[in-house]
């Protein structure tokens, strides 16, 4: 089934940018979950505290997915990019991703506004000579690709052009 022979509501959960956006979130939440100890205050914080922080910090990595993918886009001139097996366009959106993550973590652990920013825990594993949080790092390495996988699959039949992997 083409994207002309859809309904109203197909044509637009069938947008790729939109299973990005969903992907991401669904992807980065189990994630920020489960490296929230890392962070300062976050092993004793209360627990809707913990849930609000994860849940915005998880809407920011999805924003910060759909930027790169719509970067990738931008710069293919196809926001189905992801349906071919190139590896040029996977390693721009990663490394998108990675550029973006490097800045807001450096703002963030850095910033002296009270009301915005983060610091690590001590059990926080950290890069040398950046300063990075390595497991802010991991994430951007690992969940995009996986990330995209899920778009790729979840739209195998919707666009006309589309030519799913063998």
């Amino acid at each position: 089934m083409t994207i002309g022979n859809r309904s109203g509501v197909s044509r637009i959960l069938d947008r790729p940018d939109l299973n990005v956006l969903v992907f991401a979130f669904l992807l980065n939440y189990p994630w920020e979950s489960l490296q929230a100890p890392l962070f300062a205050g976050m092993r004793t914080a209360a627990h809707w505290d913990a849930v609000k922080a994860c849940t915005q910090a998880s809407l920011g990595d999805a924003a910060i997915m759909l930027f790169a993918y719509l970067g990738v886009a931008g710069a293919t001139r196809d926001r189905w990019w992801f349906r071919s097996p190139l590896y040029g366009p996977i390693t721009g959106f990663v490394c998108l991703g990675v550029i973006i993550t490097i800045l807001i973590e450096y703002l963030a652990t850095t910033s002296v506004n009270p009301n915005w920013g983060w610091r690590y825990a001590n059990s926080m594993p950290v890069l040398p000579l950046i300063g990075l949080g390595l497991t802010p790092l991991l994430q951007w390495l690992l969940i995009p690709p996986i990330a995209i996988w899920f778009v790729r699959r979840q739209l195998a039949t919707v666009h006309p052009d589309y030519r799913p992997l063998a």
